[in-house]
């Protein structure tokens, strides 16, 4: 709801705070949510978020009390900050003195007010939750008083906010800006701790980024506004064969017009893709979505009988494909009716093509969004199909709406990572979930400039494109950034700002590598298909630009990153799902606007999928006191050895550092577990290496191991299986394992 408007609300003088909350009514539509958590009466410590330098104007207009704010001494030197601090009454907190302040704040508490303080003890850099200090803790025990976690969301991004690496100096919204504040449950002294805190503000951050009106759009509608935007920028460069420059009013145009034919043509639901990243499937994806019809890029690289049941089961008897691809995989199921997409272009004729295209140039992006007939909401109705990869098992519908795919798209935006004047490398094949969001619709509706390849392990395309047109960002997984070590020299990636690996972990020698020979960090990232996919990334340092500027980490070696604003987690026991410290390792539980709500026709796996409406990853993982996320492998690539978890991570490391074998170029091994009738699972590694098992044994032995994670079996190889998305192909290497396992016994 929002909040009533109330003559007096604050402890500033009359005149003051009239003309200041008319002011801020103005600039922003305050919404708020939990408002009966606020006692109406007695000492109360609400502890807050803090994204910007009008937050407290923000809270102030939510609370139904007068907030005593808590400022910083560094803070105090601005002479505009200092006249309201003094004028509001606000407890002046100096860290040359801090049990001064904390004496001041719990004489406050203890007579009946209600004192605000922001536990990160600074505005954030990142637009994410930085670690707590842990004051608040003792003030609120002495005292004896409730504290009250709060979060706001909206103002992120704002000319008030760190958004873009800079205060102020940048565009200003020209509309109100809708802001949601949440106030949580009170929590008693003896339980607020700095962990319990944290997790209560990622709780209600997720339900307040939940509250944005943007998520409710339609994605169609909205890639649609933001191609209008900027007709003559160039959206696209395609370097699958010849270079083609592809400016935004065309791409629009072309999905446009095609888009009316695939209307009359393609009556089914769902339309299959079968292209590689560029122009083409761009265009394909739009066309397909603006004719209200939901896209199904297809994963060309899995095996028949995998793909025909991927088809039957999303009811795709429509593809729409090109002459090129069609020779490339002859094993794929082409149904009857498969399109060319460039045959279909040419028959939509030139006037057509030409109008919306006239459209796109001279109307208002709005507009144009009205004049395609789609609905301005999609909200959580099916607005793409994507199939998991199927490393540990069968293909799996994930059903992605318009509020997964928007909220995603919101979210990578707001850290600062992918602003509009990016050069994006697009490689990932569009039916791998990082491809599909993050190089497809991200650049369509945030302004990005992207530079196509075909196939992410064409590396000589890769690297003479990332020289050549100057790419600032790259994102692969690290089985696609290995090769480049051998074909690139440093001159040829000068351009790169930031390169993200996803998909699997990432092996600290590439880490290395990367940085001795490009000096470049490798940003490690984390996702899932069925979050859309990103959750979590680390980030460069934000920078020091002001004098009372403390240092703010945006990384840690390691760690995936902290968890998206938006997003918030539980860690529980695997076995019993209890919630346990999300500082210990534990199955990890996500839960935001941008997971899905479950597979297609598919009630059994999506019920296996949630816990109490918290989706279960399948990884085990845990998260350090200043948020930063350490995934520690999957559930299934653990094995339950005596009752005993043995983690095959582990055990791969250690061999690895005992050989000092190269990881950079490919995997040399990988350890799975196959079933044991005496022990429940034994562990078989997969190795393209000479070694035996007496030479492993003794490797892990003299490592500290003890002999329940030593492999029973150790099998040469000549490749370690892959999918066609850098994922280790678990599936195949189990099926290796329990072959050869079975050979054994029988010899």
């Amino acid at each position: 709801m929002e909040r009533p408007f109330r003559l007096r609300q604050s402890y500033l003088p009359w005149l003051i705070e009239l003309p200041l909350s008319f002011l801020a009514r103005f600039l922003y539509r305050v919404r708020v949510r939990g408002v009966e958590n606020v006692p109406s009466s007695g000492g109360v410590l609400i502890l807050a978020n803090h994204l910007s330098y009008v937050d407290t104007a923000i809270l102030q207009l939510a609370c139904p009390r007068p907030l005593r704010f808590v400022g910083t001494e560094g803070l105090y030197r601005h002479w505009f900050a200092r006249l309201m601090m003094e004028l509001s009454g606000a407890i002046i907190f100096s860290p040359r003195n801090s049990v001064d302040g904390m004496r001041r704040v719990v004489r406050a508490l203890e007579a009946g007010e209600a004192v605000c303080l922001f536990p990160e003890g600074a505005i954030s850099r990142t637009g994410q939750l930085m670690e707590l200090h842990r004051g608040f803790e003792l003030m609120a025990r002495k005292a004896n008083v409730p504290v009250i976690p709060v979060a706001h969301d909206g103002i992120w991004g704002s000319v008030f906010s760190f958004s873009a690496n800079k205060y102020l100096f940048k565009s200003p919204r020209l509309m109100p800006t809708p802001v949601c504040v949440c106030f949580g449950q009170p929590i008693s002294a003896e339980q607020a701790t700095a962990a319990t805190i944290r997790q209560a503000l990622l709780d209600q951050g997720a339900i307040a980024f939940n509250e944005r009106p943007v998520l409710q759009r339609h994605l169609g509608r909205e890639a649609v506004r933001g191609l209008a935007k900027r007709p003559l920028s160039i959206a696209i460069v395609d370097r699958t064969a010849d270079r083609a420059e592809v400016k935004a009013m065309k791409l629009l145009g072309v999905a446009l017009a095609l888009s009316k034919r695939l209307r009359r043509n393609a009556p089914e639901k769902r339309v299959g893709i079968v292209l590689p990243p560029g122009a083409g499937a761009a265009i394909a994806n739009l066309a397909v979505l603006c004719a209200g019809k939901i896209p199904v890029n297809l994963n060309f690289t899995a095996g028949r009988a995998s793909l025909e049941a991927s088809m039957k089961l999303a009811g795709i008897e429509t593809v729409i494909s090109a002459e090129a691809m069609q020779a490339k995989v002859p094993n794929f199921p082409w149904p009857e009716k498969t399109l060319d997409l460039k045959k279909e272009i040419l028959a939509v004729g030139k006037p057509r093509l030409l109008f919306w295209m006239a459209a796109a140039f001279v109307l208002p992006n709005q507009l144009v969004a009205s004049l395609t007939g789609l609905p301005r909401k999609g909200g959580n109705t099916e607005a793409a199909l994507l199939f998991t990869s199927g490393s540990s098992g069968e293909p799996k519908g994930v059903v992605l709406t318009h509020t997964n795919i928007l909220a995603n798209c919101w979210q990578i935006s707001s850290l600062s990572i992918l602003p509009s004047t990016a050069t994006l490398l697009g490689c990932l094949p569009l039916f791998h979930s990082f491809g599909f969001t993050v190089t497809l619709w991200y650049p369509m509706i945030r302004g990005c400039h992207v530079v196509t390849i075909p196939s992410p392990l064409d590396t000589k395309k890769i690297v003479d494109a990332i020289r050549e047109e100057e790419v600032t960002v790259m994102i692969g997984a690290p089985t696609f950034l290995r090769p480049l070590l051998k074909k690139a020299e440093s001159a040829d990636l000068r351009s790169l700002e930031l390169v993200v690996s996803g998909a699997e972990k990432m092996p600290l020698e590439l880490y290395d590598a990367f940085l001795e020979k490009f000096h470049i960090e490798i940003m490690q990232g984390y996702g899932l298909t069925e979050t859309t996919p990103v959750t979590n990334v680390n980030q460069p340092d934000p920078p020091l630009i002001t004098e009372t500027a403390e240092h703010q980490p945006g990384k840690r070696l390691g760690s995936v990153g902290r968890i998206f604003p938006g997003m918030t987690a539980r860690i529980v026991d695997p076995e019993t799902m209890e919630e346990q410290s999300v500082t210990e390792t534990g199955m990890l539980l996500l839960r935001g606007a941008n997971v899905f709500g479950g597979y297609l026709d598919d009630p059994e796996k999506t019920a296996d999928a949630f816990h109490d409406g918290w989706f279960i990853t399948g990884d085990l993982g845990r998260f350090d006191e200043a948020g930063f996320m350490y995934i520690e492998g999957r559930l299934s690539r653990f094995s339950k050895i005596g009752g005993e978890m043995v983690p095959h991570g582990t055990i791969e490391q250690k061999i690895v550092d005992a050989y000092g074998w190269d990881q950079v170029e490919a995997p040399t091994l990988v350890v799975v577990g196959v079933p044991d009738p005496t022990k429940g699972e034994a562990l078989v590694m997969l190795t393209t290496e000479d070694v035996t098992y007496e030479e492993i044994r003794d490797k892990l032995s003299a490592a500290g191991l003890p002999n329940l994670w030593v492999p029973k079996l150790v099998y040469r190889v000549d490749k370690i299986p892959t999918l066609g998305t850098g994922k280790l192909d678990l599936k195949g290497c189990k099926e290796i394992a329990r072959d050869a396992a079975s050979a054994m016994v029988v010899a």
